[in-house]
């Protein structure tokens, strides 16, 4: 069921990311915004509303900011957002914009004090001289209010543009990757980060490749892994050395000679990272394609799900309209049986890792309403078109699913279309 749709460009949703628990979740857009969804309670009366979700908070987490040293203008967009798990009542999240990462505390509040000495109701300051008596303040319920406040403003240490943030299992750390460093910060610590990986030439006029996306082990504090614009993934131990700048692995495929072509190095660029969470597994999207690579063998992909195939043909005109440089991002579902990544015209894929079976999905307001079950579309490549299939050339390459999240116990996905959001769940009998 659509959840919010809107028509600007602002709103255009830029990430998607459900917590811990999977009760809350959070999409940033490019205006600088982030909503939190919070997914209703199940009542005796209506049972099948378990699962919906609806806004619990509103917040602008970054201002369009202006660099005078570089005249460069910072976007407000959101790049990424990560919960933290929950301690108390509680939530923290990170977001981060191009340059800046904050932490927010998004809290509840029911009751409010009354009854101040030195204060009226409206919170002015009382002449001293017309109190007569001493009062004891009192908590008064009140209607049910959200606060986000910022707790924690991370500033000032990225040359490049932020692409990823990823929380430490030891909860203290987290990084923030951007095209050429990562760094390591300290919830506590606001004005200073450690640099783990530079690979910043000394002449940039040598630099080949660029870092795209950086993720933590779920269950080692010391291991992170890292893609780069040339197709390859290094995973490094912070316990070797300070300056991660050697790798403890490194992953990649060796190219096929007979699909060499003009795009193959575009193609090949990494887009999304993702740790399966028993951590013995990577996922990586490039443009055409998801791999699982397992941590133990590096020289290939233990399997290899080809995304849309389809556009291998359509490749030059995806470069003339810039489509061929679009990040999709993946993600697993809650057992790592299963994965989920987006394409064009408002379809996402998911691949079932134990059966091989795959199908195409959609998410459009048509075949949307509430409580519809989805059906599979397919692409008709050439020849003679069947009545439920779509042919290669009417696809809508304006239509995107870049952003996706799947629940952590649960078969609940949120899909991200341009500016609308959608949430599925499984049929429930």
């Amino acid at each position: 069921n659509p959840i919010i749709g809107s028509s600007p460009a602002s709103d255009i949703i830029s990430t998607v990311e459900f917590n811990h628990t999977g009760e809350l979740l959070a999409t940033g857009d490019k205006g600088g915004r982030v909503v939190i969804f919070q997914r209703e309670q199940e009542s005796k009366n209506q049972p099948h509303r378990r699962g919906e979700y609806n806004v619990y908070s509103t917040f602008q987490s970054h201002e369009p900011e202006f660099d005078y040293l570089k005249s460069l203008e910072i976007e407000e967009k959101i790049n990424k957002i990560r919960w933290l798990p929950q301690q108390n009542a509680a939530y923290f999240l990170l977001s981060t914009n191009d340059k800046t990462v904050k932490l927010w505390k998004v809290s509840e509040r029911d009751k409010r004090p009354e009854g101040y000495n030195l204060k009226d109701e409206d919170g002015r300051l009382r002449d001293p001289s017309m109190i007569t008596m001493l009062r004891v303040p009192v908590l008064r319920p009140m209607d049910l209010m959200v606060e986000a406040t910022p707790r924690r403003v991370f500033a000032n240490a990225h040359t490049y543009h932020i692409n990823s943030i990823s929380v430490n299992s030891d909860y203290e750390t987290y990084m923030s990757a951007d095209d050429l460093r990562i760094n390591l910060w300290n919830f506590e610590i606001t004005n200073q980060s450690f640099n783990i990986v530079d690979i910043k030439p000394a002449n940039m006029e040598e630099l080949t490749e660029v870092i795209t996306a950086a993720e933590f082990h779920p269950h080692h504090c010391n291991t992170f892994v890292y893609s780069s614009s040339k197709g390859t993934i290094r995973l490094c131990d912070m316990r070797a050395s300070a300056l991660c700048d050697r790798h403890s692995k490194f992953f990649e495929e060796p190219e096929d000679p007979s699909n060499r072509s003009f795009f193959s190095e575009i193609i090949s660029s990494i887009s999304d990272v993702k740790f399966s969470h028993s951590g013995r597994y990577i996922m990586t999207r490039d443009y055409l394609t998801v791999k699982v690579w397992d941590l133990n063998m590096e020289n290939r992909p233990i399997e290899t799900y080809q995304v849309h195939d389809y556009l291998r043909s359509k490749l030059c005109s995806l470069y003339e309209n810039d489509c061929i440089f679009d990040k999709f991002e993946c993600v697993w579902n809650g057992s790592d049986s299963v994965i989920m990544t987006g394409s064009y015209n408002n379809f996402f894929r998911m691949f079932d890792r134990n059966t091989k079976r795959d199908v195409t999905l959609e998410a459009s307001r048509e075949n949307s309403k509430p409580r519809a079950i989805l059906k599979p579309r397919k692409v008709c490549v050439g020849g003679k078109r069947r009545k439920d299939e779509i042919s290669v050339d009417s696809l809508d390459f304006s239509k995107k699913i870049l952003h996706t999240a799947w629940h952590p116990s649960e078969n609940i996905i949120a899909v991200a279309a341009t500016n609308n959001l959608y949430i599925f769940q499984d049929k429930v009998n």
